[in-house]
């Protein structure tokens, strides 16, 4: 007797061959790449549009603070860079030798210098912006007399940070309450010793531009762009 072989189709519509199951997880795939690509294009863009608003925000107030003392730079022996410090570099004018006690012409200067710096600052432009206002002082490498390397640069490193707090402490002296507040929660004194010297130290006349106080500004562009990296990274 012959076997009957029966044959039977698989019918059923739900069924998938293994190419229809690689096109689909391939279809997956690139829908995951795409969404991964526009978030990727959407933070690069955040981060484009802060820093271009940091950008601006500099450059406004790099102008402002220059218009404002423009007529007095040359006169107070001081500067004003791209990176909104402002650097008075005359350092006669500034402390008696080898002392934290500012000078009466250093005084003068601040007199007029500083209410109008923070006045400034508090622009509506600006005052959402202001992280901290850092007062800052140099020094050259120099100690007292047989001192070696290391111990005059500690020694440096207390007599800078002594003059930046005398700074710091006759600048809010020359404040209204309000004002006064305002600034206190946000400026710092920073004695940096020699570390940061912006010229060679062989010479009389460069160490004489490396004894400077340095007003600074940071503002909150880079704490928005670190928030940003944090999501990111989530």
């Amino acid at each position: 007797m012959s076997k009957k072989i029966i044959e039977i189709e698989d019918d059923n519509q739900f069924s998938l061959s293994t190419g229809d199951l690689m096109a689909a997880l391939l279809l997956i795939f690139v829908l995951l790449l795409i969404g991964t690509m526009l978030r990727l294009q959407e933070e690069f863009d955040s981060k484009s549009d802060i820093a271009e608003r940091y950008k601006e925000l500099q450059i406004e107030l790099y102008n402002d603070l220059y218009n404002e003392f423009e007529k007095d730079l040359v006169k107070w022996d001081a500067e004003i860079d791209s990176t909104l410090t402002i650097r008075f570099k005359e350092p006669d004018v500034l402390f008696d030798a080898g002392s934290s006690n500012l000078q009466n012409s250093f005084s003068d200067i601040l007199n007029d210098f500083f209410p109008m710096y923070i006045k400034v600052l508090q622009n509506q432009k600006y005052i959402a912006h202001i992280e901290e206002i850092r007062i800052e002082g140099h020094t050259s490498i120099e100690g007292r007399y047989g001192m070696d390397e290391q111990e005059a640069y500690f020694y440096n490193m207390e007599l800078s940070q002594d003059r930046t707090r005398s700074v710091l402490q006759y600048c809010l002296t020359l404040l209204d309450n309000d004002k006064e507040l305002w600034t206190r929660k946000r400026a710092t004194a920073n004695g940096l010793s020699s570390v940061k010297p912006i010229a060679e130290n062989e010479t009389e006349a460069g160490r004489k531009q490396n004894r400077r106080v340095e007003f600074r500004i940071k503002t909150d562009a880079e704490e928005q762009i670190r928030e940003m990296l944090r999501y990111a990274e989530n």
